[in-house]
């Protein structure tokens, strides 16, 4: 009798030990595991060595600077000044900018026409995903519909109109200008476009992307607004 107790109150304890370990192993399991593929491993590797390459950019260019005022500090340090402001108004998208660039033009499919649709506009949505596209190359200055893009451009709905810098796109056809720095990145941007699935989204939209052949020179006109630089500080030695 005594082993028969000693049995049940062992296989009750096994129970309970075997159940407490399955709660704790499944307390510190954790909530969800990386079930990425190779190709988007490979592909996230793909971003960080090109954000990798870009901060590699950022302070070869800040060298050079630091340079040109070492090299100008016996010499001319105010036409350093004045060359850097300049450089500085140029990425900031406040001066008109040539160079070689592609154009693009987004028009409504000729099935849309045909069938007399109604094209409304292109969704925000659409046209920041575009952006992001070919953000994904460094170096490019970009226009929409005459609107020059620079940091601090918001591309939103305003009263059910799409608006880049709060002015409203036309409805298509409307153009997007691209300057790159060298005709190389323009080759590359524009073979990347006539290859994007992007085109995909945007005639379901009933709208197609047409990109013109690279030209050797191309403008785009200056951020035509003032920057709000309220929420800059200056930054301390």
């Amino acid at each position: 009798m005594k082993k028969i107790i000693s049995f049940r109150f062992s296989l009750i304890l096994f129970i309970i030990g075997l159940m407490t370990a399955i709660q704790y192993n499944t307390l510190n399991e954790p909530n969800s595991r990386d079930t990425r593929d190779v190709w988007e491993v490979r592909q996230e590797l793909s971003r960080e060595k090109q954000l990798h390459s870009e901060l590699l950019s950022e302070i070869g260019q800040l060298s050079e600077t630091l340079s040109k005022y070492e090299d100008a500090a016996d010499q001319s340090p105010e036409q350093a000044l004045v060359e850097t402001v300049e450089d500085l108004r140029k990425t900031a998208g406040l001066t008109e900018t040539a160079g070689p660039g592609i154009e693009v033009s987004i028009e409504p499919s000729p099935e849309a026409v045909a069938l007399g649709q109604n094209i409304e506009g292109i969704a925000p949505d659409l046209l920041i995903r575009f952006v992001n596209e070919i953000n994904r190359f460094n170096g490019l200055y970009v226009s929409i519909d005459g609107n020059r893009i620079v940091n601090t451009t918001a591309i939103r709905d305003i009263n059910g109109r799409t608006t880049v810098n709060t002015v409203p796109i036309q409805t298509p056809p409307f153009n997007i200008k691209i300057v790159a720095n060298s005709m190389e990145d323009t080759e590359t941007l524009y073979n990347h476009l006539l290859s994007s699935p992007l085109r995909d989204d945007f005639y379901i939209d009933d709208l197609i992307v047409e990109v013109s052949e690279p030209t050797a020179e191309l403008a785009i006109e200056a951020y035509g607004k003032d920057i709000d630089y309220n929420l800059l500080e200056e930054a301390k030695e």
